[in-house]
C-alpha cells in the first residue's frame, strides 16, 4: 500500500521558538516519517531572534526562495496534503497568506497547524476580515488545545479542529533538584514585555521587601523591546541587584545547569498560546508559577504542580511564590507531580502518536 505523501511548509530553527522547535521534532521523527512519505520546505526568515519582526533585504530573499522552492515541489510532484504551521495574526498570517492559497490551488487537503493566538483580534479588520475566513475555509485545523478554538471560532468550524499538545523529548540525564539554602527561582524567556518581565520585577521588589532571601535568575536573549542595559536599569531602580542576575542567551548544557539549580519556575506571561518552556520546567520537576494565559491551566494545575495566577496581577505572584519560598514540603511535592504530568502528557513521544494520529484521520 503506497503511503500518503505529505508537504510541510514549516519554519525551522534558527532562531529558536516554540513553532520551530516543533518543527523541527517532525521532521526529526521517525515514526511520522516513516508512516508517510514527507517533505520539507522552511518558511523562516528569521536566522537570528533580533531579525524577528524587522524588515531587511535577506528576509525578503528568503521568503521568494521558500516560495520558489515550494511552487516547485507542487508543480512536479504529486501531494495528498500540504502541512503548514502559520502565524494566525498580523504580517506574519499576511506573509504566509500566499503559501496556503497556492497549497489550496495544488493539493486536495490542507492542514494548519496554529502555536500561536490573536486571530481574533484582528478578525474584522481589513485586510483580514476577508483574507481569514478564505485561507482557512475547507482546511483541517491543529490546535494546541481546546481553550485556544475561541479564538478562530469566528471562522473555523469546530469539526474541522484538531488538538495535539506539544511535547518535548526528555535531556538525557535529569538531576534531581536540589533545594539549595537560597531559594532560586528561574526566568527563562527572551525579553520581552509580554512575557511578564516588569510583572516580575515587581514581584521580586515585594518579596525583597517583606524580607526574603531569594535570587531570580534572568535567562534569555535581549530584544529591541527590552535590552540588557534597560533591564539592569530596571533592576537598580527597584533595588534588587542582589536579588536578580540577568545571564543573556543560554543554551544547551549551561541552559541545562540553570535548570538543575533552579527550586522555581516562574513565567508570567499576558500573551502566549503554549509555552514550551513550562513543559521543560515539569521535565525537570520544577514547580511552576504562571498565569491563566492560552493552554497554561491545561499544563498547570492550580495547587497540584504549580500556580496559576490572574495576568498581569503582581500580587498573585507574590502569593504564590510566598507558599512556595516557605514550604520545602510542598514545593517536593510540586517537583513530583510536575514530573509525573510531563511524563503522562507532554512528552516527544505522546506527541508524535497524536499528530500521526490525526494525520492518518484526515487522509483516510
Amino acid at each position: 500500500m503506497d503511503k500518503s505523501r505529505i508537504l510541510f511548509l514549516v519554519p525551522l530553527p534558527p532562531p529558536v521558538h516554540g513553532s520551530a522547535m516543533v518543527s523541527q521534532a517532525i521532521r526529526n521523527s521517525t515514526r511520522i516519517n516513516r508512516s508517510f512519505q514527507t517533505d520539507y520546505v522552511n518558511l523562516s526568515t528569521s536566522r537570528k531572534m533580533n531579525e524577528i519582526g524587522k524588515h531587511c533585504v535577506k528576509k525578503i530573499f528568503r521568503f521568494f526562495g521558500a516560495f520558489s522552492k515550494m511552487m516547485y515541489k507542487l508543480l512536479f510532484h504529486r501531494w495528498d496534503a500540504c502541512y503548514l504551521a502559520i502565524t494566525c495574526h498580523g504580517i506574519g498570517f499576511l506573509k504566509d497568506v500566499p503559501f496556503v492559497a497556492l497549497c489550496k490551488w495544488f493539493s486536495p487537503k490542507v492542514i494548519l497547524h496554529l502555536h500561536n493566538k490573536g486571530l481574533s483580534k484582528e478578525v474584522y479588520r481589513w485586510p483580514y476580515r476577508w483574507l481569514m475566513p478564505w485561507i482557512f475555509r475547507h482546511t483541517e485545523v491543529i490546535l494546541l488545545s481546546e481553550r485556544l478554538y475561541s479564538d478562530v471560532a469566528s471562522v473555523v468550524r469546530p469539526e474541522q479542529v484538531h488538538i495535539c499538545p506539544n511535547g518535548l523529548s526528555s535531556p538525557v540525564d535529569i538531576k534531581e533538584v536540589s533545594h539549595s539554602s537560597v531559594p532560586h527561582l528561574l526566568f527563562l524567556s527572551n525579553l520581552i514585555e509580554s512575557k511578564g518581565v516588569y510583572v516580575l520585577l515587581d514581584a521580586c521588589q515585594i518579596l525583597k521587601d517583606k524580607g526574603y532571601s531569594f535570587i531570580c535568575d534572568f535567562v534569555g536573549g535581549e530584544t529591541k523591546e527590552i535590552t540588557r542595559r534597560h533591564l539592569e536599569e530596571e533592576i537598580s531602580q527597584r533595588g534588587l541587584e542582589e536579588y536578580v542576575v540577568y545571564h543573556g542567551p543560554q543554551y544547551g548544557e549551561a541552559k541545562e545547569l540553570f535548570f538543575q539549580k533552579a527550586d522555581i519556575f516562574v513565567q508570567p506571561t499576558f500573551e502566549d498560546c503554549f509555552p514550551l518552556t513550562l513543559v521543560e520546567a515539569m521535565q525537570h520537576g520544577l514547580p511552576v508559577v504562571s498565569t491563566d494565559e492560552g493552554a497554561i491551566p491545561d499544563m498547570i494545575v492550580d495547587g497540584e504542580n504549580g500556580f496559576v495566577c490572574p495576568r498581569r496581577e503582581v500580587n498573585g505572584l507574590v502569593n504564590a511564590f510566598e507558599k512556595l519560598l516557605t514550604n520545602n514540603e510542598l514545593r517536593k511535592q510540586m517537583s513530583k507531580n510536575a514530573r509525573f504530568r510531563y511524563k503522562e502528557r507532554y512528552t516527544l513521544d505522546a506527541f508524535e502518536k497524536t499528530f500521526q494520529q490525526i494525520l492518518s484521520e484526515i487522509l483516510n
